[in-house]
């Protein structure tokens, strides 16, 4: 699932330009014999925003950031139109207009992570952590089992959805909702009865290559990489993930998803833990 982040570069222009008039109008008084007695519009834009809108935009690259959620690929998680807040917090702070973050701690296994798509580091990706570095994660039917454990997944009926504060849309129409255990915490996933994870593991990506097995379609094994981290979409037969483009390094890791903060066409979503 790519996700949009589109917001922060609008913040970086409103900064430049308020910044620009700020600057400009203080070169301007200096030159002035004494200030006037009204300041232009420009002048009173670029110098009561500029502070505001720099610290927006220092919180959001930094600490905490909102982005909207475009696709389906991690539902029952996620939902289209789900605004999400990102605490980089969560592993480190990140320093602006760089991807270099002084590390508080560590994504650990079952995290939703915000990262830089390996392939295009312009676009933002978020899925579910499931293999840490050394971790050995089996997939088959769409369910995954981490360090040789018995795969563990139950089919959930409405009643229990409602227990684990998941309400079913018509998008699940047709679909299989499963809680899934391996690689805690459980976490409800969506399978196409269809398909059941049947897509290929992507060889042609020499990581997935040189540290995993497919011996049939839809059943593989992966060692995770040192350095690196396993990644999939809740979603599990409707989402690009680690299955097709590989391996997710570590230094591409841009921060962690903690809630739902609201979603317009579903009211019931606002402040949901994720």
């Amino acid at each position: 699932m790519q996700i949009s982040l589109s917001n922060n570069e609008f913040l970086f222009g409103v900064m430049v330009a308020t910044g620009t008039c700020r600057w400009a109008w203080r070169r301007k008084l200096r030159q002035m014999a004494e200030p006037p007695l009204r300041r232009p519009l420009w002048a009173s834009l670029g110098t009561e925003l500029f502070v505001v809108v720099a610290l927006i935009f220092t919180c959001r690259v930094a600490v905490a950031d909102w982005p909207s959620v475009p696709s389906s690929s991690m539902e029952p998680t996620l939902r289209v139109g789900d605004y999400l807040l990102i605490n980089h917090l969560a592993y480190g702070p990140r320093l602006p207009f760089t991807n270099t973050a002084i590390e508080f701690g560590q994504p650990q296994r079952g995290d939703v992570v915000v990262f830089r798509y390996p392939h295009d580091v312009s676009q933002f990706y978020v899925k579910r952590l499931v293999g840490m570095p050394g971790d050995v994660v089996s997939f088959a039917g769409g369910i995954v089992a981490i360090n040789g454990e018995t795969p563990k997944a139950e089919m959930l009926e409405d009643e229990e959805l409602t227990l684990l504060q998941v309400r079913r849309t018509d998008e699940d129409r047709g679909q299989w909702l499963v809680l899934e255990s391996a690689a805690a915490p459980a976490r409800v996933l969506k399978i196409n009865p269809f398909i059941l994870g049947r897509t290929p593991l992507n060889l042609d990506d020499s990581g997935l290559a040189a540290n995993c097995q497919a011996p049939r379609g839809g059943e593989w094994q992966c060692t995770v990489p040192a350095g690196h981290y396993l990644m999939l979409g809740d979603n599990r037969d409707a989402s690009a993930y680690s299955r097709e483009w590989g391996f997710l390094p570590h230094e591409q890791v841009y921060g962690k998803a903690v809630r739902v903060l609201f979603n317009f066409r579903q009211s019931g979503r606002t402040w949901k833990p994720l």
